[in-house]
């Protein structure tokens, strides 16, 4: 005849902590017993008490941890997004899930608009009255960076199109609306000083956009990006070219 004490399965019941279940167990001294004569295995961890010894709790922090399972964005059924598509067509690209505000957008990015329009035309002044006899490789540079803030003009003017605005290219309030300066220089080392200074300025405010815009935006936000990415190589441009005809240390300039 076997005399061992049989043990009855551990009950589960709510616990008063959130993140706990409580397991009803026998007490201690009974679980002692049953682990000399052999009813309860060996290897099976204590509970941890945390109030009378007939209540038992297993914190669920101390359970292995469970991998959590990121969730994935909600995607629109198929029919949904085609039946969508067909209304407002006025709208053109601005679809009902756009999570921006249209107005702040188109309004901002005639600022960017207005700064492209002035970076055009300080290059290209500085393209044709830069003189002297090392003058001829810094035109050159000149005349590619206009070339490549004419492309960021036209590509902003688009993206405002795109969201439903005019894009302005009014000469009228023109300085004020960019975010840089026009400025013509003495010399040459003063051209090359005046552009990198306005790249700079593009490059720490088309930053700012990129996060400001982020997921809400994600059309304008990664149009700015590729057009940051050109500032900067500009801005390194212009600090090699004063290098090269200054020396480390630029000019004190002189306050707006």
């Amino acid at each position: 005849m076997d005399d061992r004490v049989a043990m009855p399965a551990p009950q589960l019941a709510r616990a008063d902590t959130p993140g706990e279940v409580r397991l009803n167990m026998p007490p201690p001294h009974k679980l002692a017993q049953a682990r000399e004569i052999g009813t309860l295995g060996a290897q099976q961890p204590m509970p941890r008490v945390v109030h009378s010894p007939e209540e038992w709790r297993i914190n669920v922090s101390e359970r292995p941890a469970i991998k959590e399972t990121r969730s994935k964005p909600f995607l629109t059924d198929v029919h949904t997004l085609r039946e969508r598509a067909r209304q407002h067509l006025s709208k053109g690209a601005m679809t009902p899930n756009y999570r921006g505000d249209v107005k702040q957008a188109i309004e901002i990015l005639q600022s960017v608009l207005a700064t492209e329009i002035v970076c055009v035309l300080r290059y290209t002044t500085h393209a044709i009255s830069a003189t002297g006899i090392s003058s001829e490789g810094v035109k050159a540079e000149f005349t590619q960076h206009a070339k490549e803030e004419q492309q960021h003009m036209m590509v902003v003017a688009e993206r405002i199109n795109q969201l439903g605005g005019k894009p302005n290219f009014n000469p009228e309030g023109l300085a004020t609306r960019s975010a840089s300066q026009y400025a013509e220089g003495d010399d040459l080392v003063d051209m090359i000083e005046e552009n990198l200074i306005a790249e700079r300025i593009a490059v720490e405010h088309y930053r700012e956009l990129i996060r400001f815009f982020g997921d809400d935006d994600p059309g304008t936000r990664v149009m700015l990006e590729g057009i940051l990415i050109t500032e900067e190589e500009h801005a390194n441009d212009m600090h090699d070219l004063l290098d090269a005809h200054q020396g480390a240390s630029p000019r004190p300039h002189r306050k707006s």
